[in-house]
């Protein structure tokens, strides 16, 4: 069972019991269904129902849940985040790999190409910030995101010969994109990648204690980085050769985790209030 701090006392959140170890997937923009086989499942949280397609794979039971919807009907500004992550905490998920298209600040991260986020910074302005509306919690973030998992993914990627930056990335409100001027800002500032749905997304996640990753895919170059204009037919072309190499690393990724968590992210919530 998880921890959830609600009205000044720790409760036990009800999370169900499985005999095969269990794995979450967030696919971003263009990932709406990750296996040929899934079982539906809808999941009731105090914030919202959650849509969960859940598969086996390998001896691991694995959920996935799209965060724009099947058909990315919900824009990033109103995705329902804090009931995303509560549900998966419901149904036993203790580690998420997540995905997110990004454009590229950096010249060095081309379009095809993907980064491990190791860091991020919000530039987002109305969204929900936190698990926790009845009580203080400061959750450390030094590591936002799990170093375990980052670890598994970096290898992963390395044996499968699929390019795979580092990088900080830079979440903004949206649904506009960024104009040339932000963009500089954001350089300047050390971002690498900017999209909108890293943030609160992978707070909640630290929130909730679970592991989390996240591996953007990077589609675009971000406004005045090039002059270049990206037309909608090379974005698909693009994002269709990212979707066999996300599945790819990531289903190879998952078959390297263990089944025990050595990690700290099960431990966020001690002396965070």
């Amino acid at each position: 069972m998880g921890r959830l701090i609600i009205s000044g006392l720790t409760k036990k959140i009800k999370t169900k019991k499985h005999r095969k170890s269990m794995i979450g997937i967030i696919g971003g923009s263009g990932v709406y269904h990750f296996f040929e086989t899934e079982k539906e499942k809808i999941v009731k949280t105090k914030y919202g129902d959650v849509k969960i397609k859940v598969a086996d794979y390998k001896g691991k039971e694995i959920a996935f849940l799209a965060r724009h919807g099947e058909k990315h009907s919900i824009a990033p500004h109103k995705i329902n985040y804090r009931a995303n992550i509560l549900a998966l905490k419901k149904i036993g998920i203790e580690r998420i790999l997540a995905t997110t298209a990004v454009g590229s600040m950096n010249p060095d991260f081309k379009p095809g190409e993907f980064v491990l986020l190791k860091q991020f910074m919000d530039f987002t302005k109305k969204r929900e910030y936190t698990l926790y509306d009845d009580r203080v919690v400061h959750v450390d973030l030094s590591e936002p995101y799990c170093p375990e998992l980052r670890e598994i993914v970096k290898k992963t990627a390395e044996e499968e010969k699929i390019t795979l930056h580092e990088g900080v990335y830079v979440c903004t409100e949206g649904p506009r994109f960024e104009t040339p001027a932000e963009i500089e800002m954001f350089r300047k500032m050390g971002g690498d990648v900017v999209s909108m749905t890293n943030v609160p997304e992978v707070i909640f996640a630290r929130e909730a204690e679970i592991c989390y990753c996240t591996i953007a895919m990077v589609t675009n170059m971000a406004a005045g980085i090039t002059k270049k204009k990206l037309t909608h037919t090379e974005v698909k072309e693009i994002m269709n050769e990212n979707m066999r190499n996300i599945r790819r690393l990531i289903l190879k990724s998952i078959e390297k985790i263990p089944k025990e968590r050595h990690c700290e992210c099960k431990n966020a919530l001690e002396g965070a209030t």
